[in-house]
């Protein structure tokens, strides 16, 4: 049995930066054991499967334009919400399958998600936006990630804001040592370039650092509109590939913007 297999590189602004994601294509659902298997042997922060078939839960499509069933795995576990790989599966779609389509749309855990194309290549990622809660600070957290908290906030991921760009850049997290989290825990400062800047860690679900973490910016994008008093913004993820994204908080929506660079096209053998 044959899969095919894309690696796209989503919120990417220079070859070999962004956020990598496999996206494979199916015909029909495989086994949960088997695509978790898969996610593993592709070694990426996730792994995105989609079909053509919509679950009942879907109901209706949203529109005339295409629309999957689209599931994401890291090498360790299946997820609720992840950003890059759902860019990466639009760019896939919209470059091989619906080259004359400007939108496609995905039935989710998180519900129904869409990406637009827009005339200069990029693509604009809705997801829903996730509100935040502030609380003290988390000292054995912030221990292990080896900051200085200013302000942190609780969500789907715990948030530590620090004073400065340079402290968000230089943070050594001891993994070893990270509390039991949801998901994860964002790092963030306001930006020496860009309004702000942020790194994701999220160790307890097989992803020690993500490269640029769309899901992590539905709930920053709303606490720095609210700092900053704007709605449109724009974001630098410091992990060591680096990624770029311009922002905006509309309604309880956020909308995140970058670029896809494909690196590879593959077919993986599977055992019949």
């Amino acid at each position: 049995m044959e899969v095919l297999l894309h690696q796209i590189d989503a919120f990417a602004d220079a070859p070999f930066s962004g956020n990598p994601a496999a996206v494979m294509p199916l015909s029909s659902w495989l086994p949960d054991s088997l695509l978790q298997h898969l996610a593993e042997e592709n070694n990426l922060a996730e792994t995105a499967f989609y079909t053509a078939e919509l679950p009942p839960e879907a109901g209706a499509p949203p529109g005339d334009w295409p629309a999957f069933h689209l599931r994401w795995f890291t090498p360790a576990v299946e997820v609720d919400m992840c950003g890059h790989a759902t860019v990466a599966s639009a760019a896939q779609i919209l470059e091989d399958m619906h080259p004359g389509a400007d939108r496609v749309s995905f039935f989710t855990r998180s519900g129904w998600l869409h990406v637009d194309r827009t005339d200069d290549d990029e693509f604009v990622l809705d997801l829903p936006a996730v509100p935040a809660t502030e609380v003290e600070p988390d000292l054995v957290l912030v221990a292990a990630l080896g900051v200085s908290a200013v302000r942190a906030f609780t969500g789907t991921d715990e948030v530590i804001v620090v004073a400065t760009e340079q402290e968000v850049r230089d943070a050594e997290p001891i993994f070893t040592a990270f509390p039991p989290l949801p998901r994860g825990a964002i790092v963030t400062a306001r930006g020496e370039h860009t309004d702000f800047v942020s790194r994701f860690f999220a160790p307890g679900v097989g992803v020690l650092e993500d490269p640029v973490t769309g899901s992590a910016h539905a709930q920053l994008v709303p606490l720095w509109a609210r700092e900053l008093g704007r709605t449109e913004l724009t974001a630098r993820q410091l992990s060591r590939r680096g990624g770029s994204l311009r922002c905006e908080l509309a309604g309880d929506r956020v909308l995140l913007v970058g670029r896809c660079r494909r690196y590879l096209d593959g077919v993986v053998q599977l055992p019949d």
